[in-house]
């Protein structure tokens, strides 16, 4: 699916060292601002201990692993809506992704400048969110006049959607960003259509050095940031991007090892990829035969022939039904056929939302 998240930061905080190494695509990470001007764009692939043990079971040809995109922006600075810095084009980077990775400098380097001249992650997170609420404050503004005419003359799409702005303009003015409020689903339609920069889920990264990603609780910059993403009902991962460098390297049995001795159970990574996924709503279900074990990314809600239609658009157009297992029964019972026995296999029509971690075989005709 394209779906994209966006890592953003003020320059220095560790964007880049973090994005080279969860894709390991080698983006430039410099000790400078504005070392990435262009977005860097790189796919990672999901890790998902689920898809190693149906591997096991099934003993396919090849095994494919679905994969994320990740874009890492250039640093904004303040005054970025503005046009400070390179602004403008950092912000229209933003608005081509789905959601927000802001990673957030937790540490202190004498050797790393700060761009303000301090590590303060809450400044800084400020900085960033402020610069996206003036922008969409730009935009709500031209909106209001446009509608305004309109909603005077009692045209009642127009009076509705000039509530909606005047509801944008009043948080944007009071420094909230646009999904701190809470909209009713009609509501909600109107607030897409204006492509907002914070009505984008979003997810704190806090970088800490390597001597506290085994505690992190001891930071006392990571529990600000908790208790600031916390008002916003929003998650915080906690990374050290200088390590997950030197992880992206490494595979199997020594990545383990390395992690162990960190005293840390999985990867930044895996953090990342899990938290950006239940950002964007995303799950993953499997295809399972002897040519090939794979996962598929798929919204959640999504029914059986648009998943269907992930992997091919004839298996959505010709679609006839689901023949489904949930991945935990299918392990259970040891293979499809016991599983079939057991009465755990079903047959799902079009009307099926399919689940996280279903197994499924597409019947189609076209």
């Amino acid at each position: 699916m394209a779906l994209t998240a966006g890592i953003v930061g003020l320059p220095n905080v560790g964007k880049s060292t973090l994005f080279n190494a969860i894709t390991q695509a080698g983006a430039e990470s410099a000790n400078y601002p504005f070392c990435t001007i262009d977005p860097n764009v790189g796919i990672v692939e999901v890790p998902d201990h689920r898809l190693q043990k149906l591997t096991e079971l099934v003993q396919p040809k090849k095994t494919v692993p679905t994969a994320f995109e990740f874009t890492d922006i250039a640093g904004i600075v303040k005054g970025a809506s503005k046009g400070e810095g390179l602004g403008n084009k950092f912000l229209s980077h933003i608005r081509q992704v789905d959601a927000i990775c802001q990673v957030v400098r937790c540490f202190a380097d004498d050797n790393i400048t700060h761009v303000s001249g301090k590590v303060d992650p809450i400044d800084d997170i400020q900085v960033i969110n402020l610069e996206l609420i003036l922008a969409d404050l730009e935009t709500v503004d031209k909106r209001i006049e446009r509608v305004g005419k309109m909603a005077k003359q009692k045209d009642k799409e127009a009076m509705f959607e000039h509530e909606i702005l005047i509801l944008l303009k009043e948080a944007f003015e009071a420094e909230k960003p646009a999904r701190t409020i809470e909209f009713t689903e009609e509501q909600l339609k109107v607030v897409k259509g204006l492509h907002l920069l914070t009505i984008k889920p979003i997810l704190y990264v806090a970088n800490v050095s390597e001597d506290e990603v085994a505690n992190p609780s001891d930071n006392e910059y990571v529990q600000k940031v908790r208790e600031y993403a916390a008002e916003e009902n929003a998650e915080v991962i906690v990374v050290c991007a200088k390590i997950e460098e030197e992880i992206a390297e490494l595979e199997g049995e020594e990545k383990e090892m390395f992690l162990s001795e960190l005293g840390i159970e999985e990867s930044g990574l895996d953090q990342l990829i899990r938290a950006s996924y239940n950002l964007l709503g995303l799950a993953t279900y499997f295809t399972a035969g002897v040519q090939e074990v794979r996962a598929w990314t798929f919204r959640k809600g999504m029914k059986a022939p648009q998943c269907a239609g992930i992997i091919h658009s004839d298996f959505e157009r010709g679609f006839i039904r689901a023949e489904t297992v949930a991945y935990e029964d299918l392990l259970a019972a040891g293979s499809h056929n016991a599983a079939k026995e057991a009465g755990k296999v079903r047959l799902e029509g079009k009307d099926y939302v399919v689940q996280d971690g279903d197994v499924i075989h597409f019947r189609f005709n076209v």
